[in-house]
């Protein structure tokens, strides 16, 4: 949902067969205790074997060897003219040596003329360099000539010849296990002869907002009613860290129907991040479902925003798919997502790298956060430039006003209303998560923090 977070004044008015909202709570874990507990709980995927043109982005779960050398044969590194080099000696501009060409051979060519003493190849970038040639002139250095050349220069020994298994021989490892395959390393796959892959494929990541206030955005609302945003930002996260969103939308505050959308969904996903229906209101729907299970954990986390949270697995008694039960406010949900949905899903994906950057920023502007929790506040982070006057022992520089630059990382909420978990417009803003201690209630201007990238 994307409504404040429900605390209902009335929850000890429980609806029938509805755990008890006013029962003791649980302690509260810390944002590492938490997160520690997500991460424990997940592994990589199991690999699988997919073509090469399908494997961009994904991590590799065994090395790639090449097939064969690479290049495979010797070839030519410019379009020119392949030439005995004892032929051309004291060549020059003003004693250009004239020879027959005997052979015009272009790339994908699989001729192989032998060249005799006195005799060249046309040839052009990456054909094969013909038996007895042992240089290539460029095109620029000759008069480009079809049936006889004026070369004026004398090449050095092997100019412009790349040689087989220059880059790489057969049986090289060219891509290590644990290896995202970014562009440059789909190439590399693909020059070493490699048609398929095998990689930890990318999780397929079911999103569901819950709450009956939440109307398609678009649709006409009537009052209680808002727009679904959560599940919207919630898939966008999941495809930017590499999973695969299956954005299921609103499902109403009504037991039966989300126990009939988890069902369907079982064997079909990896994952099922819910938000909304987890805190301690009366018609918290996801707890009420989900907790009775006891395959999944609802309790606070010592963080804000994002207090309740909810980890597990759906359905009970099984290795079905990760469950995360997330705050229904947009900001919270963010949050939480940034915080434990998204490392775990690097994680399914096998990425070395599980976290986001982290920056030391100057603070520009402070704020208030609360005490005994760690604040995640969005920021908009910039660079910014301090001057400082030349020193006193360079008179002549101080004289003339000369300055220094030092460039450093600042950061100052994006909100007006600081980490308000409602604030979504704000966080449209923020570039970055400020993280701030449990301990530190006041955040003043020109204080160094850690920052959170998020783009």
């Amino acid at each position: 949902m994307t409504a404040p977070e429900r605390h209902d004044a009335h929850a000890h008015l429980t609806p029938a067969g509805r755990a008890d909202a006013c029962a003791p709570a649980a302690s509260a874990r810390t944002v590492v205790e938490q997160l520690a507990i997500v991460l424990g709980s997940v592994a990589p995927l199991p690999a699988v074997r997919v073509p090469l043109d399908a494997a961009r982005g994904l991590v590799l779960a065994e090395d790639v060897l090449t097939a064969t050398d690479t290049p495979p044969f010797d070839n030519s590194a410019m379009d020119g003219y392949a030439v005995i080099r004892a032929d051309l000696l004291g060549a020059s501009a003003q004693n250009p040596i004239t020879l027959p060409v005997v052979a015009d051979l272009a790339a994908g060519t699989a001729e192989n003329p032998r060249l005799l003493p006195g005799q060249v190849a046309r040839i052009m970038t990456g054909a094969p360099i013909p038996d007895g040639a042992d240089a290539v002139v460029p095109i620029e250095d000759t008069d480009q000539g079809t049936d006889l050349v004026a070369i004026r220069q004398a090449p050095v020994a092997a100019a412009h010849i790349r040689r087989a298994g220059e880059d790489a021989h057969a049986g090289d490892r060219v891509l290590a296990a644990g290896s995202v395959l970014w562009p440059a390393r789909v190439a590399a796959a693909a020059s070493a002869g490699t048609s398929t892959v095998l990689v930890h494929p990318a999780p397929r990541v079911a999103v569901i907002s819950t709450g009956s206030e939440l109307v398609t955005p678009g649709s006409p609302t009537r009052r209680g009613q808002i727009p679904d945003s959560n599940s919207f930002l919630l898939s966008a996260a999941v495809a930017e860290a590499g999973g695969i969103p299956v954005r299921i939308g609103a499902v109403p505050d009504d037991d039966d129907t989300l126990r009939a959308v988890l069902a369907e969904l079982a064997g079909t996903v990896d994952v099922i991040v819910l938000s909304g229906g987890v805190s301690v209101g009366a018609y918290d729907v996801v707890k009420a479902v989900l907790q009775p299970l006891g395959t999944v954990h609802f309790g606070p986390v010592k963080m804000q925003p994002g207090k309740p949270q909810g980890f597990g697995r759906w359905p009970a008694g099984t290795q079905g798919p990760l469950i995360f039960a997330l705050p229904g406010n947009p900001v919270s949900a963010y949050v939480s997502f940034e915080v434990f949905v998204r490392p775990a899903l690097r994680l399914l994906l096998g990425q070395p790298e599980l976290h986001r950057r982290q920056v030391t920023a100057t603070v520009v502007d402070g704020w208030t956060s609360p005490p005994g929790r760690a604040q995640y506040m969005p920021v908009v982070v910039t660079t910014g430039t301090v001057f400082e006057h030349a020193p006193a022992d360079n008179p002549r520089e101080a004289s003339t006003g000369a300055s220094t630059g030092t460039t450093r990382v600042e950061v100052r909420p994006a909100s007006r209303g600081g980490s308000g978990s409602h604030l979504v417009a704000g966080l449209a803003q923020a570039n970055g998560l400020a993280i701030i201690s449990e301990g530190t209630t006041q955040v003043r201007g020109g204080d160094l923090i850690t920052v959170m990238l998020t783009s």
